[in-house]
Parts: C-alpha cells; sequence; structure tokens
C-alpha cells in the first residue's frame, strides 16, 4: 500500500483533532479512504504516477482537508512535493517554515496582482534548465492557498512569514471550469486548476495537462455519485486522462 499523501495524512490528522465528526454531504454513503468518493465511484485506479521537478505548498483553511470536494487532494495525488498545512492567525507550523527556507526550493506564492505590492509580482518562473558548468537552479515551489476566496485572502493578509516571496500572478485568459463548487466570478479558479496553470509555467506541461485532466475525472465520478448516476469509464474525460497518462509513462 502506498504511503498517504500529504493532505491525507492532514485530513487524518484533522480528524483526530476535532471534537465532533464532520459530516459532508452525503456522509451516509460509505466513503473509499484513499480517493474520498463514494465507493461505488472510486478513483484510486485511475491515479496518475509522474515524475515531476516543480513541488506544491498548500496552505489550506481549517477545515478544507476534510471536504471531499476539495481538489488540492488531486494536486498531492499527482505532483510528489507536495506539502500540506493548516493556516492558523496565531500559529505557525515550524515544518512549513522549514519547508519555505529549504535551500532545493525557490517558493512563489500565488496570489491575484491586484492585492500586491507591484514590486514583488512575478508572471514567470526560473527556467529550469541550466548549465552543467553553472550551480543549479532552484525547483520551483508553488504556495498555493486552498479555502474560499475569503478564507484565502485573510491567509494572504495575515501570514508575514510569506511576504519575503514573490507572488506569481496568473493570468490563464480562461473562466474557471470547476463545478462542485459555486463563485460568484468565473476568475476565481480552485485550487487543482491553478495548480495546473502554475506547472505549465514551470515547463512540465504532461503534469498540467495531466492534472486537469484528472481534475475533468474526478468532478465526472463526484457528480455521478451525487445524482446516482452509473459511471461512464469511457467518456471523453477518461479518454483524455488515459492518453495523458500514456503519454506521461512514455521513455524520453
Amino acid at each position: 500500500m502506498k504511503k498517504p499523501h500529504a493532505v491525507a495524512t492532514l485530513r487524518t490528522q484533522r480528524l483526530a483533532a476535532s471534537s465532533k465528526p464532520y459530516l459532508a454531504r452525503g456522509s451516509a454513503s460509505v466513503r473509499c479512504a484513499g480517493c474520498r468518493l463514494v465507493a461505488s465511484h472510486c478513483l484510486c485506479d485511475l491515479r496518475p504516477q509522474l515524475a515531476v521537478n516543480a513541488g506544491v505548498c498548500l496552505i489550506m483553511g481549517d477545515i478544507e482537508a476534510l471536504k471531499p470536494s476539495n481538489t488540492g487532494w488531486l494536486v498531492a495525488d499527482v505532483v510528489p512535493d507536495t506539502f500540506a498545512f493548516t493556516w492558523a492567525r496565531t500559529a505557525v507550523d515550524p515544518q512549513l517554515l522549514a519547508v519555505l527556507r529549504d535551500p532545493q526550493w525557490q517558493p512563489y506564492v500565488v496570489f491575484p496582482a491586484e492585492f500586491v505590492q507591484p514590486e514583488r509580482v512575478v508572471t514567470t518562473v526560473a527556467p529550469q534548465a541550466q548549465p552543467s558548468n553553472e550551480r543549479p537552479v532552484k525547483r520551483p515551489l508553488f504556495v498555493l492557498l486552498d479555502g474560499t476566496w475569503s478564507e484565502a485572502r485573510k491567509m494572504f493578509r495575515k501570514s508575514p512569514y510569506l511576504d519575503a516571496f514573490p507572488v506569481l500572478s496568473l493570468h490563464p485568459g480562461m473562466s474557471s471550469n470547476y463545478r462542485l463548487r459555486r463563485s460568484s466570478r468565473d476568475d476565481h479558479f480552485c485550487t487543482s486548476e491553478v495548480a495546473a496553470l502554475c506547472l505549465a509555467l514551470a515547463q512540465e506541461p504532461v503534469a498540467a495537462s495531466t492534472l486537469a485532466n484528472y481534475l475533468d475525472v474526478f468532478t465526472n465520478h463526484y457528480l455521478s455519485a451525487v445524482r446516482l448516476l452509473p459511471l461512464d469509464r469511457n467518456s471523453e474525460a477518461h479518454q483524455r486522462l488515459a492518453n495523458a497518462s500514456h503519454t506521461a509513462a512514455m521513455p524520453v
């Protein structure tokens, strides 16, 4: 059995610390511990296996890791070097600070430029290729604030330990396709969509497309379970994920 990834571990810790059970919508159904979906619509056999140079650090709202609809979980499924921490206004997890200070990483806080001092804003990621006679380039670490928009804004404002890092502002030129939660704005992307955009900027097109396709399949499974519909494992979304996984497995 594979070792639980960072979000799964955080979810276990959060449940253990809770004084009462977290009751998600559809809690009466038996859910798979590996993917959080209703057992009949389990996604575990479709989890991609990729080698990804970039990393992701998820700073999550209090109950975000408990939500079956959370897509930070999908990021951790796809990106091996994913870290996850619960945000708190009055305390900072020392392990989070250790990750941010690790010399192998160049953290980028991902947030809209309109809320940031202009001198901190970047729109590109440092190239990963480096001549052999020079020092290696640090690997990009994308810091994603995983929660509702109001939670993310609070996390950004009240996390001074992030102030030293550049802020990556994304300009995707498209609307979000996320269908599991409502937002009043089309330019509010779910965590998995944001991570895919970041991976594309980090010159990881296979990982970016795989994560985007994985989100589509997850959404398909999730909504089919909610609506009591049978799964169509030959759907276009499933075919795209299979093709992406095949591409990722091909030798280079």
